[in-house]
């Protein structure tokens, strides 16, 4: 632990042409007595760090000292390439993979790109999770993405509606969606989607299971969200919308449903309207959606659909007078 500690620090100085005690205590999480006696355990074992006295002073390398311990390991590697996800690396437990390799690759490059990562991060922020949700991972996340990375089984416990089952599963890769993480695994030789905050209990297995060459995680994901779409628009309506209506109706329902209808639906009337039969996930779901349309759309099917906005219309008039 501290022979990890002092590598960091060492990285820290590298990376910067000097800190204080108070900033290196600060990144690697110790005491600032902590930093000192670690600055004097370098210099006795050769490393030139120089300590600048006074209320501006600090630490720094001098001699113009470079270390060689900048090599990624395959953990850090991996991280890497998901350090523009700082909330999913959190989630998954490997934040501290990630900032040990962005350290190691600012402490690799040159003087004047050393300010990269930092710039970087003050232009472009990606924020996962949606609105309004709850940002508590699934508790169980963490072991199974180490099963993900470690490409070892897993005896699963899974809730599916009230009841719960066990699977073997061989878990492939994690997707997050919407704020919702998703583990694509094998299961009885065929490839599945589970909701990682529905597992209840996990146990990995000691050996390594053999990965699918051809499996491609995107293409898999992308086909089956697609799947997953198609199958909830299991309902139908009938809808007479103004152009206004046309324009917002992507905006209140899946984009892709309504995409569809608009391209299938007859010229206009002469009042600018279309007529499109627009699939939805239910009558309750369409309901609520297409009360954001207001008077932009006009229910024609199925009657007691219409019936229902026609009432709704009728309290609203007697709201307004």
């Amino acid at each position: 632990m501290r022979a990890a500690r002092l590598i960091k620090l060492v990285l820290l100085l590298q990376s910067r042409p000097s800190m204080t005690g108070t900033e290196l205590a600060r990144q690697l999480e110790v005491s600032e007595r902590t930093v000192a006696r670690d600055v004097l355990a370098l210099s006795e074992a050769g490393v030139p760090v120089y300590a600048d006295r006074g209320r501006t002073g600090g630490y720094r390398l001098v001699g113009g000292y470079r270390t060689r311990l900048t090599g990624l390991g395959r953990t850090e590697a991996e991280a890497l390439f998901l350090s523009g996800v700082p909330s999913a690396l959190r989630e998954m437990g490997l934040a501290d993979a990630a900032s040990a390799a962005r350290l190691k690759v600012s402490a690799a490059l040159l003087p004047e790109l050393r300010d990269a990562s930092a710039s970087a991060a003050q232009r472009f922020h990606l924020d996962a999770p949606g609105w309004w949700r709850e940002g508590d991972p699934p508790p169980l996340l963490p072991a199974v993405a180490d099963a993900v990375w470690d490409d070892r089984p897993v005896t699963a416990r899974y809730r599916r509606r009230d009841t719960e089952v066990e699977r073997e599963l061989e878990p492939y890769g994690l997707i997050l969606k919407g704020g919702i993480w998703y583990v694509a695994a094998r299961a009885d030789g065929q490839f599945r989607v589970y909701r990682v905050d529905r597992f209840t209990a996990v146990a990995t297995g000691p050996d390594r299971f053999v990965r699918d060459g051809t499996f491609d995680l995107p293409a898999f994901w992308e086909e089956r969200a697609a799947e997953f779409a198609r199958s909830i628009l299991s309902d139908r309506v009938g809808l007479r919308l103004t152009p206004d209506g046309a324009r917002r109706l992507p905006h209140v329902t899946d984009s892709a449903a309504a995409a569809e209808a608009l391209a299938a639906a007859p010229a206009p009337d002469g009042l600018g309207r279309v007529t499109v039969g627009l699939a939805v996930e239910s009558l309750e779901v369409a309901y609520e959606q297409l009360l954001g349309l207001g008077p932009e759309a006009e229910v024609l099917d199925p009657p007691e659909l219409r019936e229902r906005f026609a009432e709704a219309a009728r309290r609203v008039a007697e709201l307004y007078g």
